[in-house]
Formats: C-alpha cells, sequence, structure tokens
C-alpha cells in the first residue's frame, strides 16, 4: 500500500539552468547605442565665439586666425600704406636703374623694399600671432620711424651729390618722398594698438565715503574693545 501511494505522487520539477553569460551580456547591449551617441555629440565641432580664438586648434585655429589677421590689417589701414609706400619705392629703383646714381642709393631702397615686404608676408599668413614673443606693433613702428628717417636722409644726400636733376631723377627722388611720407602715415596709425593700455592712477584708492568700516547689523553684538596694553612696571625708588 505504501508504494502504491508513493507512485501515485508526481515528481516535483527541476528548476531551469541558470542562462549563459553570453546571452546576459547580449541583453545588456541596448544601453551602447546610447553611449555611442552621446560620444558622437561630443566629437562634433562645438560652437566658438567669433571674436575669439576660443579652443580652435590646427587648420580651424588658423583659418580663424588668417582672418582676423587680414580683417586687422586692412580695417586699420596698414595694408594700404605699406602697399604704396613699396610701390613708390619699387618706382624709384626703377627710375634710377637707368642713371648714373650713388650706389648707396639703389642699397638704401632695395633694403626699404625688403623690409616692407617682411612686414606685409607676416601680417597677411598670421605668422605674427604665432610667435607671441616679438612685440609686433613695437618693431612695426620703429620699423616706420627708421624708414622715414632713412628715406628722408637719402633724398637730402641725392640731391646735395648731383649739380643737375635729370626727369627720372627727380621722379624717383618724389617717389622717394612719398614712400617716407606714406611711412610716417603708418607710424601714425600704430598708436592704435597702444590705446586703453595706460596705467591709470589712482586705481587702488576706493571712493570716498567707502574707507569707513562697514556698519555692523542689527541686532549684533557690539565688538569687543581692544584690550589695553599692560601698564609698565612703576620704577624703584632709589635706596
Amino acid at each position: 500500500m505504501a508504494d502504491k501511494k508513493g507512485k501515485g505522487k508526481p515528481a516535483p520539477a527541476a528548476a531551469p539552468p541558470p542562462p549563459p553569460p553570453a546571452a546576459a551580456a547580449a541583453a545588456a547591449k541596448p544601453p551602447e547605442k546610447k553611449e555611442e551617441g552621446k560620444d558622437k555629440e561630443q566629437k562634433e565641432k562645438s560652437v566658438q565665439p567669433k571674436d575669439e580664438v576660443g579652443t580652435r586648434k590646427g587648420c580651424r585655429r588658423y583659418r580663424w586666425e588668417l582672418k582676423d589677421s587680414n580683417r586687422e590689417f586692412w580695417s586699420m589701414g596698414h595694408a594700404v600704406v605699406k602697399i604704396l609706400s613699396l610701390g613708390c619705392l619699387i618706382g624709384t629703383l626703377v627710375a634710377f636703374s637707368s642713371l648714373p646714381v650713388h650706389p648707396i642709393l639703389p642699397l638704401i631702397i632695395s633694403m626699404e623694399i625688403a623690409i616692407f615686404t617682411f612686414f606685409i608676408i607676416i601680417y597677411t599668413f598670421a605668422i605674427n600671432r604665432y610667435m607671441p614673443f616679438i612685440l609686433w606693433p613695437v618693431s612695426d613702428l620703429l620699423n616706420d620711424l627708421f624708414a622715414f628717417a632713412f628715406l628722408v636722409g637719402a633724398v637730402i644726400f641725392a640731391v646735395r651729390i648731383r649739380s643737375s636733376l635729370p626727369t627720372l631723377y627727380l621722379t624717383g627722388l618724389i617717389l622717394m618722398g612719398m614712400a617716407a611720407f606714406f611711412a610716417l602715415i603708418d607710424m601714425c596709425l600704430q598708436r592704435n594698438h597702444f590705446r586703453g593700455k595706460k596705467v591709470q592712477k589712482n586705481v587702488l584708492v576706493p571712493p570716498p565715503g567707502q574707507d569707513k568700516p562697514p556698519a555692523p547689523a542689527p541686532g549684533a553684538a557690539p565688538a569687543a574693545a581692544p584690550a589695553a596694553a599692560p601698564a609698565a612696571p612703576a620704577a624703584k625708588g632709589k635706596k
């Protein structure tokens, strides 16, 4: 009877085996797509300010520096004045090439042509933006000053060494004088780089009425007075 009762009862069902680790990893894949989407959004070009270089790097920075350097170079008038000076000097050299002149005159003209060409290339290709250790406004100002002095001195010297002034010779002298005049104009334009950079006086002096200590808040306990210095010991009497 006991065997029949035992046979009539169904055996308990076995528990299902745990899923393999590969299946669990496959189920956790959907969140990775969201992370990849976030990474792509971060890699996209960030919005940069128009008036500052910001965090631009590589070619993006050079394109911005190139546009900003040319905009400043042309808008402030330096490009026009330098190109006019360069044209006058080239015309002077062409006029003197067909005449017997003192060798120092072509030397001065060639030197100034090379220097003006150097500064035009520096500002046009934004090379000065990658060499901040050089004070370019000061260098340009000194160049204009020396160019004006050299060209005016060359004109005076060229007039004194010749008793007669042929047409081409006089034309070259006039063009050289015009180049010196344009250098003087460029030197005056350089002052725009130094505006607003003067040290202001009385910057550390507070405005009137603010040098007093702030009043205590209502209901606050008054500040304790500083402790008085200990009295000096009395002098001993003479014995």
